[in-house]
């Protein structure tokens, strides 16, 4: 990514699962124990076209692949309770890098935000686990927007709530229907790849890539270093 764009933000705009908490293996494990339980066999592996979407749009795509009578709400109870399981015995961890992009972004009064497609409940309730409820300056969950990314809205309602304009912002996703929606936002879309690896669809989107948060963290402290000499 361009220094000189690095040098102009002034927000940055993070994605939950998969970017902030290491969660997308244990839902894609729980995906694969409700299809084998309701005879549909391992479902795991539709995660990768589904990461980002909100639960209509994911119900769209199940009954897009497997039929208008694929029971989708049993399918949610059915790997909700499977992914309680596995998550109680192992808490789901933050991904490498996260504490300290936080406490740099904070020590150079970067404003801060979460946007996600996840409930609010569930949100709420992982920031809080960790400890980090407070290191946001807002957050934006699927329930709060009328359509789910990839349509823009959740980005454009981030930047709001922040005051910060698009253009100034960068969007930290891990999925291409995150970067799509960031991208037709007007933010900086920034990948930091985790179940998917292929991005050939987003590519011309990106800003920039990066091997984790804290390959990011460790570029942004040397811009902003710079811009203190």
């Amino acid at each position: 990514m361009e220094r000189q764009k690095l040098n102009e933000i002034q927000a940055v705009v993070f994605d939950l699962d998969g970017l902030m908490f290491d969660s997308e293996r244990y839902v894609q494990k729980s995906w694969d124990l409700a299809g084998e339980a309701m005879g549909y066999g391992p479902l795991g592996h539709n995660i990768e076209h589904t990461l980002g979407l909100n639960v209509q749009n994911r119900e769209k795509y199940f009954k897009k692949n497997y039929g208008e009578e694929f029971p989708f709400e049993k399918f949610l109870d059915t790997y909700r309770a499977a992914y309680q399981k596995l998550i109680k015995k192992e808490q789901v961890p933050v991904k490498k890098g996260l504490y300290e992009l936080l406490d740099l972004l904070k020590k150079y009064k970067i404003r801060r935000a979460v946007a996600t497609s996840s409930s609010g409940q569930y949100v709420h309730s992982n920031l809080e686990r960790v400890h980090i409820s407070q290191s946001f300056d807002a957050v934006i969950t699927g329930d709060m927007v009328e359509h789910g990314k990839p349509a823009p809205d959740i980005y454009e309602k981030a930047c709001e709530q922040l005051q910060i304009h698009p253009s100034k912002a960068i969007a930290l996703e891990d999925a291409p229907n995150g970067i799509e929606s960031a991208y037709k936002a007007g933010l900086m879309p920034v990948m930091i790849p985790d179940l998917v690896r292929d991005t050939k669809k987003v590519d011309w989107m990106l800003a920039g890539t990066y091997d984790s948060l804290l390959d990011f963290a460790r570029v942004l402290q040397e811009v902003f270093d710079g811009k203190e000499a």
